[in-house]
């Protein structure tokens, strides 16, 4: 599998999966070819060459109907750079984290300060344990 670092460094391809997210957001069962370069203007051998690449590294499932094909965000392993982030994040700011704009729903105040603290503490910790772990030699 492709390093997942490697296939997000790409601008063309961040644009299709934030063009995916955003339709997933508004609640589209999955984007065309045809909608992806009618939305970026880029060429549709690009874009089929990004999706591509996007598929290999599983960022992208894909549904076909007919001679179309329509594709979604695969969140899941994206995880992995979050995995990487969280503790830079956390030792460069730690309570006073810049607060990240994500365009789904919005949910209650009080939800969003609760699964705020929680991730915090979460990558706070995991990242204590993981740092414990190195001195250990383990």
């Amino acid at each position: 599998m492709t390093d997942i670092f490697d296939v997000i460094a790409d601008g063309t391809r961040r644009d299709i999966l934030q063009l995916l997210l955003r339709r997933t957001t508004e609640g589209e069962a999955g984007t065309s070819v045809s909608q992806i370069v009618a939305d970026l203007g880029i060429s549709q051998p690009t874009v089929s060459k990004h999706l591509k690449v996007l598929r290999d590294a599983e960022l992208v499932t894909v549904r076909e109907d007919g001679q179309r094909r329509f594709y979604s965000l695969a969140v899941e392993p994206l995880e992995v750079v979050d995995d990487w982030l969280v503790p830079f994040l956390v030792d460069a700011y730690g309570d006073d984290a810049p607060d990240v704009a994500y365009p789904g729903a919005p949910i209650p105040e009080s939800a969003a300060h609760a699964a705020e603290v929680v991730g915090r503490a979460a990558a706070s910790a995991k990242h204590v344990v993981a740092t414990a772990l190195k001195r250990l030699g383990a």
